[in-house]
């Protein structure tokens, strides 16, 4: 992570927003989130990440609005992550990211993005402001070739 703050990034957007989403444990997390999980031990189990570690991602996360806590156990006390509107807009930056691995790092990618309605599939990409683009929920991660489903 960089310092918070820095003479001559303060109005760098990309250098903001590395302040949130700078650090390898924190895509994972988003990752993670976007493939359904939700609560403290899954991450642990699918990131072998240190608990102290999770927890300090997890609450940088809760306070940059990323993703919201909710209790779903009173005794005792247990909170599952989800992703907010903010957290749910990184979803084409994390596919942007994916997508550049499967080019240069892993060319036989694990996953792959399809459009739902017709199994087409799709890719970030930039496009004219005000072209309509499909909806978060109009796509999904499906295994890639080579790759078992389940």
């Amino acid at each position: 992570m960089l310092k918070r703050e820095y003479t001559g990034q303060e109005r760098c957007s990309v250098a903001q927003t590395l302040e949130i989403v700078g650090d390898r444990w924190t895509w994972l997390l988003i990752r993670d989130a976007f493939l359904g999980m939700n609560r403290f031990a899954q991450f642990r189990a699918s990131l072998g990440i240190a608990p102290n570690v999770l927890t300090d991602r997890l609450d940088r996360l809760v306070a940059d609005g990323i993703f919201e806590r909710a209790q779903y156990c009173e005794r005792p006390v247990r909170h599952e992550y989800r992703l907010t509107e903010k957290g749910g807009d990184l979803f084409v930056c994390l596919n942007a990211l994916r997508q550049w691995g499967d080019t240069y790092i892993r060319p036989e990618p694990m996953r792959l993005l399809i459009r739902k309605s017709d199994g087409s599939p799709v890719i970030a990409a930039l496009v004219p402001e005000k072209t309509p683009v499909l909806a978060n929920d109009e796509v999904e991660l499906v295994p890639g070739p080579g790759f078992p489903r389940g």
